[in-house]
Parts: C-alpha cells; structure tokens; sequence
C-alpha cells in the first residue's frame, strides 16, 4: 500500500471531482493516474459511489492490465485507460464520463464545431467523434477495442492528442486526457461545457457555422502559443 500511496492519493481526489462538477452520477464515470517510470496506474474501482471511494480503494493496474494491488476490481473501463496510456505519449491522466450534453453529442455522432472562442480557448479543431465499433470488435474485447478506436479516430484524422485532450466515442460518451489526473477532469468538464454551448448554439441557430480560422487561431495562440499572454507569468 505504501509503496503507491502518492498514485492513489492523486487518483483518490480526481474521482472525487467528478460529482464536483457534475460530471455524472451515481457510478458513471472513472479516473486513472499514471506513473509512467513504473508503467502503472492507479484507478476507480469498479461499481463503488463516489462518496464510499478511499485512497486505499483505488486500485494499482500495470500496462498489460495485470492488477498490481489492491482489494478491488477495477473500473470496467481499464482496458480504454491502458490503451491510451501506451499509444499516447506524455498523458498522465484519463477520465471518462456520462455527462449529459457530450453523451448528447456522442450519441448523434458528430464531432463538436468550433462555434465560439471558448471552445478555441482549449482546442484550435473540432472535438472528434469515432466511428460506431463494428460487431467484431464489441466480441473481441469491447473496452480494449474502445482503446483502439479512439486511438486509430486520431491517427487517421492526424489529431495530435497534446493539442485535442478529448474524444466523443460514438454512441458511449467522452474520453479527456491530462499531464496530470486532476487535469484530465478538468478537460472534462471543458469538454462538458462546450458541448453545452453547442448544442444551445445549434438551437438557437440550427445553421450556426464554426468560427472563422484567424479569430480561432487568434483565441488558441493567445492562451497557448510561444507569444501568449493569457493568464500571469510563471
């Protein structure tokens, strides 16, 4: 236990963030923190309410998806997690939920336009949705296979997943990544809300067009780029 106190402590307080900002409820969603120098992660167990989670419950999953300690079983999602861990470079975080407006999206399988700067204050492109996964994958071993879709959604669309930190997984709901797991619910929640502008945008104007380029481009360099002034010096 002592040995991955610090990786269930991180864990632990990104779990607990998820009903903070109402990202799902009951047991709808989960968070991982990485140790890539020992390649393992510490996750939500499985089907255990927020409010009953210690740091002691998290459970400690190596890469191959052996369980490394812990008294419980992981999250269902592990496989998704793993995945994206060994394909995409530099995250430390993952989270996954059921939160209402991007499940929205998810389900009518469409990526996100950039209708507004908020959304291109945190992403300079359009948040991507997968394709449905075929029959074949959903036999072989669905969660892994969730894995494998969103990372192939990426490579085949040329999306660098340090620049886009999230994914709609059509018809499921949304992935977001981070360097660390209280990041990753933070991409989360952004994710949650711009897909609420969106869908409000859309009612409001069904034909709303995305932002052009250079205001996007502006909003993202501005917060992000080698001149960026947003926010205090560190």
């Amino acid at each position: 236990m002592t040995a991955f106190k610090t990786l269930r402590e991180e864990a632990f307080q990104a779990n607990r963030e998820i009903p903070r900002r109402n990202l799902a409820i009951y047991t709808w969603g989960n968070v991982s923190a990485f140790d890539p120098q020992r390649e393992i992660f510490a996750i939500k167990p499985s089907g255990v309410e927020y409010d009953a989670l210690t740091p002691e419950s998290m459970v400690i999953v190596d890469l191959d998806g052996r369980v490394v300690d812990g008294a419980c079983r992981p999250s269902s999602d592990t496989n998704t997690h793993r995945v994206l861990y060994r394909e995409f470079s530099g995250i430390r975080g993952i989270t996954h939920t059921h939160s209402a407006y991007a499940v929205a999206w998810a389900q009518a399988r469409r990526p996100v336009p950039v209708f507004g700067t908020t959304h291109a204050d945190h992403g300079a492109e359009e948040i991507p949705c997968t394709a449905v996964m075929n029959a074949e994958a959903v036999k072989n071993d669905y969660e892994l296979e969730t894995g494998n879709l969103i990372v192939e959604t990426f490579r085949q669309g040329g999306i660098d997943p340090a620049h886009i930190t999230m994914v709609l997984v059509a018809g499921h709901g949304p992935f977001a990544w981070g360097g660390t797991a209280a990041e990753s619910v933070y991409h989360a929640a952004v994710l949650e809300e711009v897909c609420r502008m969106a869908l409000l945008t859309l009612a409001v104007n069904p034909a709303a067009e995305s932002l052009p380029e250079h205001i996007i481009n502006k909003h993202w360099e501005r917060k992000h780029g080698a001149g960026a002034y947003y926010g205090q010096k560190r």
